[in-house]
């Protein structure tokens, strides 16, 4: 038995990485929760292996397959009263390289991706007493990521949207938070390597150095540390906690 028994949570991107954490950390409380992304065949091998995760493909850029598919879950599990709008993209590119295409395609998935899944989520949580609403920024949405403006953008504008909508609902049980972690050991940390070396001819140990060094702490974070701030946002005492930026970076920033 959890304090989540009951409750019905859904996460994009929940397949792996941060998603996944904060997939398991919900159902560990008794939260069955729908997990959403582009793989089914991911979604699937986790959700069979696990439980109380039920796998859903879901294109976050497409609003027929969120309208869709949010649908079909509130159906099948009841309203969606915990919203972890987690699935994004992580691409760094200089401005004078970005041409408009690449720069949609972050803001389609990070940012339209997120207004998206919020927005359906809501349409069956706001008709409840209780609701936890959660998105996945980056320190990036702070204090902005030299060589990302496309993607430091894209989580600026998560946290516009999730303070608008703490303003929107206030006092009605429902909070908006965004958590902004730092750099996270995931499959993306790989990905950056790659894209890093390329850009700027380092070395992959150098590469990984420049990740890690700007976490305050100088070490990289853990998936379970940013689900544990997640599942403290659902949890007992946390009806105040609104708004807010939470910081998952090892120092100050």
């Amino acid at each position: 038995m959890g304090h989540l028994d009951g409750k019905h949570a859904l996460v994009t991107g929940g397949g792996t990485g941060i998603g996944l954490a904060i997939a398991e950390a919900l159902a560990a409380q008794g939260a069955e929760v729908t997990i959403t992304g582009r793989r089914l065949e991911v979604l699937q091998e986790v959700a069979e292996s696990r439980t109380g995760l039920h796998a859903a493909a879901m294109d976050v850029t497409d609003e027929d397959s969120v309208v869709g598919t949010i649908q079909a879950a509130v159906e099948a599990r009841g309203p969606v009263t915990i919203c972890v709008a987690n699935a994004g993209i992580a691409e760094g590119r200089a401005v004078h390289k970005t041409d408009l295409e690449f720069w949609q395609k972050i803001m389609r998935t990070n940012l339209d991706g997120a207004f998206l899944t919020i927005r359906e989520c809501l349409n069956s949580m706001r008709n409840e007493e209780w609701g936890r609403v959660m998105a996945i920024s980056s320190i990036a949405g702070i204090r902005g990521l030299k060589g990302a403006a496309a993607y430091s953008a894209s989580k600026h504008g998560v946290i516009g949207l999730i303070r608008a909508l703490s303003e929107d609902y206030m006092g009605r049980g429902i909070t908006f938070n965004a958590l902004c972690p730092g750099y996270v050991r995931t499959a993306i940390i790989d990905q950056n390597v790659a894209s890093i070396q390329e850009r700027a001819g380092v070395s992959a140990e150098e590469a990984l150095k420049l990740m890690v060094s700007a976490n305050r702490h100088k070490r990289l974070i853990e998936t379970d540390e940013v689900a544990a701030a997640a599942l403290w946002l659902c949890g007992p005492g946390s009806q105040s906690i609104n708004g807010q930026t939470i910081e998952i970076a090892g120092g100050q920033m």
